[in-house]
């Protein structure tokens, strides 16, 4: 039997393990070490232990940690909840409020953060309860916090971007600096939304009430912001501006960004052994998952590739019509549909593979652009109904009587805003690329 066969046998096989509630890195090793075995009876993996080497030793990707550590310590401080609180006051009396300060507050955990789980678990606890008690339609609330919490994956500094710089050889500072602008404009439409939808229907986002606003001094809520808000807003733009800048690697920016993280919430007060211990916890426990993948994907690849499975997907790209842009369309489809069943770490380390000697063929195309439309087009799969991640991480953490139908119809007026901002990326590539030829990356 020809060695393709093989290799379709074997997505197949790993989409069924997943299916059967298979833990995804178990799955991906599991169905590479079996057909590596069937089709060249081992000896193919004897290239495994240096290809493992290369993903541990490489210094980029060491930044993974050290941004999760600087994100879930900003969770578990209590500080994100507390510049919610904040910038919802000051917004005063405009409806909607507490939506845009949701938005807002979702684009600085997804630059603190750029995990898309914990920031929706994170503002779902910290803000659902707080918009339902203040009178905000059900649907809304759920989907301005399902779009504000998946911001991560565009908003830099992303782990997204990060892992996408690595696979795809891209410098990071570059990535970065041409995620700013479509993530700043997918924000900003959000925020558009919000604001005509308090303009023709204010009661299902009403303002702060009178009484609550005047218990909070113009003085105080001035200090407010001066010590809640700027400091996280200044440690997001250190880090952000020194790799965009080139003045700092990643990793280097990055370990600035945990020690900030440590030294805000210690002067704030609110560090104590509980949230230490939570914090390194929790960077534990993210950083072993993804780079557990990150190796249990070496393994599906090196057998995908003995198996010929790139003449499999060159066949199938034959198919395709439409030239570059119809193999681009159809490889943005094909990853919104893995996007209902794998995270963004799986996709990126099996599928965008996959694509890469087709997409890089063609010297005009740039790779920083075809990375962000990559990104994007996750995050567009993680808010759709039924099967998107951040629906899914909100009921997880709803209270019981928020339905999965308010959940879903809050989200499809955001679903649509993700799909106009795509089409916008892919039609005018000059507003992914305008930063980074402007500063010379």
């Amino acid at each position: 039997m020809p060695l393709e066969y093989y290799a379709l046998a074997m997505i197949i096989g790993f989409f069924v393990l997943v299916l059967t509630g298979m833990p995804v890195g178990f799955a991906i090793a599991a169905t590479g070490f079996v057909f590596g075995f069937i089709g060249f009876e081992g000896w193919l993996f004897e290239l495994l232990p240096s290809r493992i080497y290369g993903v541990i030793t490489n210094y980029t990707l060491l930044a993974i940690p050290l941004f999760v550590f600087m994100g879930v310590m900003l969770e578990k401080s209590r500080i994100a909840e507390r510049m919610l609180d904040v910038i919802g006051h000051a917004c005063g009396g405009l409806p909607g409020g507490m939506a845009l300060a949701v938005i807002l507050v979702g684009v600085l955990l997804g630059a603190a953060t750029g995990i898309v789980g914990a920031a929706i678990v994170t503002l779902t606890l910290m803000a659902l309860p707080t918009l339902v008690r203040r009178g905000y339609k059900r649907s809304v609330a759920c989907g301005t916090i399902c779009a504000a919490g998946t911001l991560g994956q565009i908003i830099p500094p992303s782990l997204v971007l990060l892992v996408l710089a690595d696979i795809m050889n891209i410098s990071v500072g570059s990535l970065f600096a041409a995620a700013l602008v479509p993530g700043l404009l997918l924000s900003g439409l959000y925020l558009a939304y919000l604001l005509a939808l308090a303009f023709f229907s204010a009661g299902d986002v009403p303002a702060i009430s009178a009484e609550e606003r005047a218990s909070v001094s113009r003085m105080a809520l001035a200090k407010d912001l001066a010590i809640v808000v700027l400091p996280p807003l200044g440690l997001v733009f250190a880090v952000l501006g020194s790799i965009v800048g080139g003045v700092a690697a990643p990793t280097e920016a990055a370990s600035v960004g945990a020690v900030g993280a440590f030294l805000l919430t210690l002067f704030t007060g609110r560090l104590n052994r509980t949230v230490f211990s939570e914090t390194v916890t929790m960077t534990l426990r993210i950083s072993c998952m993804i780079f557990f993948v990150l190796i249990a994907s070496q393994v599906f690849a090196l057998a995908f590739r003995g198996l010929d499975g790139e003449l499999l997907v060159q066949a199938m790209f034959d198919w395709v019509p439409g030239g570059f842009y119809g193999t681009l369309i159809f490889m943005l489809v094909l990853i919104f549909f893995l996007g209902f069943f794998l995270e963004w770490i799986q996709i990126s380390y099996i599928a965008v593979p996959l694509f890469l000697p087709f997409l890089g063929g063609n010297p005009e195309i740039s790779m920083v652009w075809v990375a962000i439309l990559i990104a994007m087009n996750l995050q567009t799969s993680f808010l759709t109904p039924p099967f998107g991640w951040s629906l899914l991480f909100l009921k997880g953490v709803a209270p019981p009587d928020v339905k999965t139908s308010e959940i879903y119809r809050g989200a499809v007026p955001f679903v649509a805003i993700q799909i106009i901002t795509l089409a916008v990326l892919m039609y005018f590539p000059g507003i992914v690329l305008w930063l980074p030829e402007l500063i010379g990356w």
